[in-house]
C-alpha cells in the first residue's frame, strides 16, 4: 500500500512508460476504428503529476497508486451518438477489459434529483503494447467515448465548474447545464440523421464513396488533414481505371493491410510530417488520401493508370508518386 508521497515518485519515475502505453493504445485504436468506418478522433494522455497528486489528496485515498486508475487515458471522440456503441465494440473486441463498460448516457436520479453529468462511455483496459509496472503488470488506460457535441459541452462546463472549485452549483446555472445537455443529444441525433440522409443521396457519387474509403484507410497512417478539392481532382481521375472493379474498395484495403509496412515506411520518409515534405513541399500527392489507391494502381495497373492520368493531370504528379513506391516494393 502506498502513502501520496510514494505514489508521486513511483507516478514520476514511471510517466514515460505511462504515456508511451496510452499513445500504443490509441494508436491501435485510431487503425482499428478506421478499418470499422468509424468517423473519429482518438487522442490519448498521461495524467499530469500535479493533477495526479491533487486526486490522491482531494480523494482521500488509502492506496492512491493503485486506486488512481486514470493514469493513462485515450479519448475517442466520434462524429456522432450512432457511433458510440460501434467505438466501444472496437474497444472492446481488441483489447482486454479490467471491469464491465460505464454509461454514463442516461441521467441518474437519485431521490427526484438528477445528477449533473454528460453523456458518455468509460471502459477500463489493459493498455496496448507489451509494457508493464514496476510490479511487473501490464499498464491500465481509461478510454472514454464520446460525441464531438458533447466534448464541447464537457470542455465548457470543466473549465467553469471544476477548474473555478464550485461545488455547490446555483440552481440557475444547473439548469443551464441542462438545457444544454438536451441540446446536445438533439444536435447529435441531428447530425446523425444528416449523415444518413446524405449517404443515400443520389449526388453521393461513386467518386465520393471512393474518396472516403480512402481516407478511412489513410487515417490508419495519419490524422494528418488534407486538401479535399485537391483529393476531389485527382479521384475523379483515378475513379476510370476502377470503373469496371465494383469490389474495388475491398481490393484497396486488402492492399492496405498486405503492404502495411511499406506503406508506413512511405508516409513517414515522404509523408505530410517527413522532412521533405516540410522543407521543400515536394511530393505534396503522399499527404492525400487518394495516394493509398495510386500506390495500389501502381503495383496492378500502372499502364492503364498512366494512360488515364496523362491525359488529364501533370505527368511529375503522377512520377513523384511512382518514385516513392519503387523505393519500397
Amino acid at each position: 500500500m502506498s502513502t501520496v508521497n510514494d505514489a508521486f515518485h513511483r507516478y514520476q519515475a514511471e510517466l514515460p512508460n505511462i504515456r508511451k502505453a496510452a499513445q500504443l493504445t490509441a494508436a491501435l485504436l485510431r487503425r482499428k476504428t478506421a478499418r470499422a468506418h468509424i468517423t473519429c478522433e482518438v487522442t490519448s494522455r498521461a495524467k499530469e503529476i500535479g493533477s495526479f497528486v491533487t486526486k490522491a489528496y482531494h480523494k482521500e485515498y488509502a492506496d492512491p497508486w493503485t486506486q488512481i486508475t486514470d493514469k493513462a487515458g485515450v479519448r475517442i471522440t466520434v462524429q456522432h451518438h450512432g457511433f458510440l456503441n460501434q467505438a466501444l465494440e472496437v474497444v472492446k473486441d481488441n483489447l482486454t477489459l479490467v471491469e464491465d463498460p460505464q454509461d454514463y448516457r442516461e441521467q441518474d436520479d437519485i431521490e427526484g434529483q438528477y445528477t449533473l453529468q454528460y453523456p458518455r462511455l468509460h471502459v477500463q483496459v489493459l493498455a496496448a503494447g507489451d509494457l508493464t509496472d514496476g510490479d511487473g503488470r501490464p499498464y491500465e488506460c481509461e478510454i472514454q467515448i464520446r460525441t464531438e457535441a458533447t466534448d464541447l459541452w464537457a470542455r465548457m462546463s470543466h473549465r467553469l465548474l471544476y477548474k473555478t472549485g464550485t461545488t455547490d452549483v446555483p440552481r440557475d446555472v444547473s439548469r443551464s447545464l441542462y438545457r444544454l445537455i438536451a441540446l446536445v443529444e438533439l444536435y447529435d441525433l441531428e447530425v446523425e440523421r444528416g449523415v444518413d440522409v446524405l449517404a443515400q443521396h443520389p449526388d453521393f457519387t461513386r467518386t465520393n464513396r471512393l474518396l472516403d474509403e480512402a481516407e478511412f484507410l489513410y487515417r490508419t497512417f495519419t490524422e494528418h488533414e488534407y486538401r479535399r478539392d485537391l483529393s476531389e481532382d485527382i479521384i475523379d481521375v483515378l475513379i476510370e481505371t476502377v470503373e469496371h472493379e465494383p469490389d474495388y474498395p475491398n481490393k484497396l484495403a486488402q492492399f492496405t493491410e498486405q503492404y502495411r509496412q511499406q506503406l508506413e515506411a512511405a508516409y513517414r520518409d515522404y509523408g505530410p510530417t517527413s522532412e521533405l515534405f516540410l522543407t521543400h513541399g515536394r511530393y505534396i500527392l503522399a499527404s492525400q488520401p487518394e495516394s493509398l489507391i495510386i500506390f495500389e494502381r501502381l503495383t496492378a495497373a500502372k499502364m492503364l493508370l498512366r494512360g488515364v492520368w496523362y491525359d488529364e493531370l501533370p505527368e511529375t504528379m503522377l512520377s513523384d508518386m511512382a518514385e516513392i513506391w519503387s523505393v519500397y516494393l
